[in-house]
């Protein structure tokens, strides 16, 4: 207990920063979901023949998983916030809908028949009848998706949006328990909180006469406590006006280069070292979209111009992106990415940084030893007993898993797709047997892994090198002399020691500005 308060005293900032990032998209999707649901309740109320295909959407579109639903969105909105607040709200409005429709529909016929005799308008009895009647429904459904989305909002890491996602998903990967407990204590308390707020204003909206119908207690007094009325509304209109401010400040603030990456520590730490070299070293403002997910999502970022550039690994380029078979020469493969990237894409591969991080299949020592595994020639006569725990990315790329099968005839019992920190700790707990790496993972050296020799040379060269958008080099002339400085600076074992200190613990961005200052790169 001692261990997490320390490390949760020694993030307070970030917490904090992330935890107000976690409001701001939680609250706007809720509002949104409320704005868009509540009126489709209705309005499928009055048109019946609309109930069945709108609730029908509505189900299907809440079945379909919320990874692939990003995955849709993220080609037409970008990264970052559009894509997580629209999956939300689309989750959202199942509950709102359906109480809305139920809540209106239920009303007993006598009064709506009443209120038509008193001669009240469709309108009036909508207003002042159907919907305070229904209100206690509705706000059921309100309840359900407001706490709904603290949690889906936790996805919205996956694309940059921020959020207390951030650090469940870097503790998966770095297998850091505290930094998981730190993302999901406050997500808890956020549900909590919105639930208690959304209950006070149920109180307010509900007429007083349905509470007590519903067995409320309430004590009998002539003036309901105005002071607190107004004490609330205007605390939810702060918060309205806040998430309005901040979302119509970030949506105008754009005159920033805007760093990505990919979503393990080598990247994160790359990341924070290029933004770290450009802050210092210039008087351009950046921003950090860190963490974004895999190759697609950040090559589609940079393609669509919400990314301006981040470090992409050449291997991944020439066979990943390019769809090439792979090739072992290291200038051939820099060369083939560089001159088709330019012409294809209006992208610049820069310098390489350095070192090579080409994949490595792992395994725990005791196990190569027993079957004396000590090449993947050699994994591949036994494979058949042993299960495969990789990263997805891995089992579906030519130059992972496939074309691995192919060349080295290897076929394991069993193969699972786990996240990138998952896959070192179901090696270790014998869940599996092998797992994919990369030479420069830290995680080997914490783990006391053995990396087998790929005797066939199947994996292509994979060294670090900035890959920046044209448009952006022109704009910030001074950008491209910068990020050179990088040139050849970091080695394999460099590499490999950086991320074994974020896998110890240490954050990405004091590693990558420790080492610039080791280089002398900043002050």
């Amino acid at each position: 207990m001692g261990s997490f308060i320390n490390f949760t005293l020694d993030r307070k900032d970030q917490i904090f920063n992330l935890f107000l990032q976690h409001i701001e998209l939680t609250v706007f999707a809720v509002v949104v979901s409320i704005i868009v649901g509540v009126p489709l309740g209705i309005l499928i109320t009055r048109v019946r023949k609309l109930s069945t295909p709108i609730i029908g959407i509505a189900n299907i579109a809440q079945s379909i998983p919320s990874l692939a639903l990003l995955g849709f969105l993220i080609p037409v909105f970008g990264i970052g916030s559009k894509p997580s607040i629209i999956m939300v709200v689309i989750y959202s409005l199942l509950p709102i809908i359906k109480n809305t429709y139920t809540g209106l529909i239920n009303i007993d016929a006598p009064v709506i028949e009443a209120a038509t005799g008193v001669g009240l308008t469709k309108s009036q009895i909508l207003l002042k009848i159907s919907i305070p009647l229904a209100m206690p429904i509705i706000m059921s459904g309100i309840r359900i998706s407001a706490v709904t989305a603290v949690g889906l909002m936790t996805i919205a890491a996956f694309v940059g949006a921020g959020g207390l996602g951030y650090l469940v998903f870097s503790g998966v990967q770095t297998v850091n328990n505290y930094m998981i407990l730190a993302g999901a204590i406050p997500a808890c308390f956020l549900a909590l909180f919105l639930d208690f707020v959304i209950g006070k204003v149920e109180g307010l909206v509900v007429p007083e006469g349905i509470r007590i119908a519903k067995g409320e207690k309430i004590k009998k007094r002539k003036k309901r406590n105005k002071k607190f009325d107004r004490v609330i509304a205007a605390s939810l209109a702060i918060v309205v006006i806040v998430v309005s401010s901040i979302a119509i400040y970030n949506a105008k603030n754009k005159k920033v280069i805007v760093i990505g990456s990919k979503n393990f520590n080598e990247q994160l730490v790359l990341g924070n070292m290029i933004a770290s070299l450009i802050e210092h070293n210039t008087d351009y403002k950046v921003e950090r979209k860190l963490n974004l997910g895999g190759t697609n999502v950040v090559f589609s970022a940079m393609k669509s111009g919400d990314v301006d550039l981040y470090v992409e690994y050449t291997g991944t380029g020439l066979v990943d992106i390019m769809k090439q078979n792979s090739i072992s020469d290291k200038d051939k493969v820099y060369n083939t990415v560089k001159d088709y990237f330019d012409k294809t894409y209006g992208m610049e591969w820069l310098k390489p940084i350095g070192f090579n991080n080409t994949y490595v299949l792992s395994m725990k020592k005791d196990i190569a030893n027993k079957y004396n595994v000590n090449t993947i020639s050699d994994l591949s006569k036994v494979s058949s007993k042993f299960t495969l725990g990789s990263t997805m990315e891995f089992l579906n790329r030519s130059d992972g898993y496939l074309g691995l099968q192919k060349m080295y005839n290897i076929n394991f019992k069993n193969t699972k797709g786990l996240d990138g920190g998952l896959r070192y700790s179901a090696l270790n707990k014998d869940e599996t047997q092998v797992t994919d790496a990369f030479s420069t993972d830290g995680l080997i050296k914490k783990f006391d892994l053995k990396t087998l020799k790929d005797d066939k040379n199947f994996f292509p060269p994979y060294y670090a090198v900035p890959l920046v958008n044209k448009s952006t080099l022109n704009k910030y002339p001074k950008l491209k002399g910068v990020l050179e400085k990088l040139e050849n600076k970091i080695s394999d074992e460099e590499m490999r020691n950086l991320n074994y200190k974020v896998d110890s613990g240490e954050k990405p961005e004091k590693v990558a500005d420790d080492f610039l200052r080791s280089k002398g790169l900043i002050k």
